[in-house]
C-alpha cells in the first residue's frame, strides 16, 4: 500500500468499465486481457476499498471489476480522435477507463458493418445530340398576350419614307415624344417670328425713337426683344390684347402679319390633329377586350375541336366584330427551303358565317379539327413535343367612334389544354343575365381521346362501315326465309295437327325472328364499339 501510495497516488483506487454486450467475466475473456497484457506494457494495481464499491454499484449498468477480478489490466495505446469521441459518449462521467485493443477493433467493425453508404440519386437530364444534358428552349412569342408584336425592324436605310407621311410617325410616336414636338412646335414659330419682329424694328430705327413722339415705329410699344416675342404669341394665338399693334406705314410688317397667321392656323391644325387622333386610337378600347389565358381542345357534337374564349368587358358593344386565326410554325418545304414563322390560317366558321360574332356576352371561339386542318394529324403526345403559336384576332368598329379597333393575343403550345372544357359563367337572374367574369379564364377536365382526329374518324368510319354492312346482310337473308316457308306448307299442316302454324310473307318477318335479327344487330353494334375502343 505504501508503494501505491507513493508511486500510484494520481490513480483512483477504484476502477469500472460500462458493461458491454459482447464481453464477458469467463475465462476466454481474462485470458484474452492476459494476452494483451503480455505484449504490451502494462501496469498492475489492487484496489480493496468500500467507497469504489459503493459509486461502482450506484451507477446502473457499469461492472465493478475491484470485486470480481481484484485487479484491472489497462494497456497504454493512442486512441484516434474518433474513438476518443466514442469512448468518451460511452463512458460514465465518474469513472474513464482505456479498453482494450480488441474490444475497440471489434467496435469499429460493428460501426463498419451497421453504416450503410448513403444512396445519391442523380436525376437525368434529356441528353442532347453529343451527350450533353439540356433541356427544352422556351419559345418566343411572335405576338405578345397583350396583343404587341414582338418584332423590331433593323438596318433601315430608307428612312426619309418616314417623312413623306410626318403625321402618321407623330401620330406612332410615344406620349413623351410626341408632347416634346407639340410644345416644340409652337415655341419655335414664336421665337421664329419673334426675332423677325425685332429685326424689322433694328432696321427700321425703332429701338433709336423710343422717347420721339413724333416717330411712326412699324409695331407700337416694341422697344426690345421680349415685346416683339410677346407680340408675336398675341399674333398667332390671336389673343389680341391692344396694347401692342402694327401701324399703317410698315408694309413689311404686314405682309409678316398675314404670313404668321396663316402658318400659325396650319400649325394649329397639324398639331391639334395629331394630339386629337393619338387620344382617339382604339388601341385603348382594345384593353377591354379579353381573351382566355389558355385554349382548349375536347370533343363537342362527337368532332375534336380547338376553342378558347373572347369577351368584351363594356357595356358600349363593337359593331361588325370580326375573328381570324394564324398557325406561326417554321416549315421546311419539299425543295429544302426553310420558311421561318410561316402562317396558316385557322378556319374558326368562315364558311358558315360563325366568325362574324354579336359580342354582347363571353364566347366561345371554335375550330373544328377536320382534314384541311394544321391539327388533323395531332394527338395529345405530339402535342406536348410541338412547337408553334396561334394568334387570334379580333376586328371591330368601336361604337363611340366608329373607328375600327384590333384587339390580339396569342397561345403557345403548352398553352392547348387536351381534354379541358371551359366553365359556364352565364346565369338567369330576375329579369336580366347575369354575366360572371371571375369564371371567365376557368377549365374543368372532360373525357376526351388521346388519340389524334384523323384516328378517330378512322375509327368512327369502320364503326359505320361494320354497322351497314351488318344491317345489309340481315335484309338479304329476309326474302331467303319466306321462299323456305312457302315451299313447307303441307308438311307443316300435317305436323301441326289443327293447331296454330307461323307463316312468313315477303318482305316481313314474324315477331320470333324480328327478335332475334334484332339481337343478332344489336350484338354485331356492340362488337363493333368494343373493337373501336380496343
Amino acid at each position: 500500500m505504501a508503494l501505491e501510495n507513493s508511486v500510484f497516488h494520481a490513480c483512483p483506487e477504484s476502477l469500472s468499465l460500462p458493461l458491454d454486450g459482447g464481453g464477458g467475466d469467463g475465462p476466454d475473456h481474462q485470458a484474452t486481457k492476459g494476452e494483451s497484457s503480455v505484449l504490451l506494457p502494462t501496469i498492475t494495481t489492487t484496489t480493496s476499498t468500500t467507497t469504489s464499491t459503493t459509486t461502482a454499484a450506484a451507477i446502473p449498468g457499469v461492472l465493478n471489476l475491484s470485486e470480481e477480478l481484484g485487479h484491472v489490466v489497462t494497456t497504454e495505446t493512442d486512441p484516434s480522435p474518433a474513438d476518443a469521441a466514442v469512448e468518451a459518449e460511452d463512458a460514465p462521467p465518474l469513472a474513464k477507463v482505456k479498453r482494450s485493443f480488441q474490444s475497440k477493433l471489434a467496435e469499429r467493425e460493428l460501426n463498419a458493418n451497421t453504416q450503410q453508404p448513403k444512396k445519391i440519386h442523380v436525376v437525368e437530364k434529356e441528353r442532347g445530340r453529343f451527350g450533353w444534358g439540356r433541356k427544352r428552349r422556351k419559345r418566343q412569342r411572335y405576338v405578345e398576350k397583350n396583343g404587341r408584336c414582338n418584332v423590331q425592324h433593323g438596318n433601315m436605310r430608307e428612312t426619309y419614307r418616314y417623312l413623306t407621311d410626318i403625321f402618321t410617325t407623330l401620330v406612332d410616336l410615344n406620349w413623351r415624344c410626341s408632347l416634346f414636338v407639340f410644345v416644340m412646335a409652337y415655341a419655335v414659330t414664336w421665337l421664329f417670328f419673334g426675332a423677325i419682329w425685332y429685326l424689322i424694328a433694328y432696321v427700321r430705327g425703332d429701338l433709336d425713337h423710343l422717347e420721339d413722339q413724333t416717330w411712326t415705329p412699324c409695331v407700337n410699344n416694341v422697344n426690345g426683344f421680349i415685346s416683339a416675342f410677346l407680340f408675336s404669341i398675341e399674333t398667332e394665338t390671336t389673343i389680341g390684347y391692344g396694347h401692342r399693334v402694327i401701324t399703317d406705314q410698315c408694309p413689311v410688317g404686314t405682309i409678316l402679319l398675314l404670313l404668321q397667321a396663316i402658318l400659325g392656323s396650319m400649325v394649329n391644325a397639324f398639331m391639334v390633329g395629331c394630339m386629337f387622333v393619338k387620344i382617339s386610337q382604339p388601341n385603348k378600347r382594345a384593353e377591354t377586350l379579353v381573351f382566355s389565358k389558355h385554349a382548349v381542345i375536347s370533343l363537342r357534337d362527337d368532332k375534336m375541336c380547338l376553342m378558347f374564349r373572347v369577351g368584351d368587358l363594356r357595356s358600349s358593344h363593337i359593331v361588325g366584330a370580326n375573328m381570324r386565326a394564324k398557325l406561326i410554325k417554321s416549315k421546311q418545304t419539299q425543295e429544302g427551303e426553310f420558311i421561318p414563322l410561316d402562317q396558316t390560317d385557322i378556319s374558326v366558321g368562315f364558311e358558315t358565317g360563325d366568325d362574324r360574332l354579336f359580342l354582347v356576352s363571353p364566347l366561345v371561339i371554335s375550330h373544328e379539327i377536320d382534314p384541311p386542318s394544321a391539327f388533323w394529324d395531332m394527338s395529345q403526345a405530339q402535342l406536348e413535343k410541338e412547337d408553334f403559336e396561334i394568334v387570334v384576332i379580333l376586328e371591330g368598329m368601336v361604337e363611340a367612334t366608329g373607328m375600327t379597333c384590333q384587339a390580339r393575343s396569342s397561345y403557345l403550345a403548352e398553352e392547348v389544354l387536351w381534354g379541358h372544357r371551359f366553365s359556364p359563367m352565364m346565369s338567369l337572374a330576375e329579369g336580366f343575365f347575369d354575366i360572371d367574369y371571375g369564371a371567365f379564364h376557368h377549365t374543368f377536365e372532360v373525357d376526351t381521346p388521346s388519340c389524334s382526329a384523323r384516328e378517330l374518324s378512322l375509327a368512327a368510319a369502320r364503326r359505320e362501315a361494320h354497322l351497314y354492312w351488318s344491317i345489309s346482310s340481315r335484309l338479304d337473308e329476309e326474302p331467303t326465309l319466306a321462299n323456305q316457308a312457302a315451299k313447307q306448307p303441307d308438311s307443316s299442316s300435317a305436323n301441326g295437327k289443327g293447331g296454330m302454324v307461323p307463316t312468313f310473307v315477303v318482305g316481313s318477318i314474324t315477331g320470333i325472328q324480328e327478335q332475334s335479327g334484332l339481337g343478332e344487330l344489336n350484338g354485331s353494334v356492340t362488337t363493333d364499339q368494343s373493337e373501336s375502343e380496343a
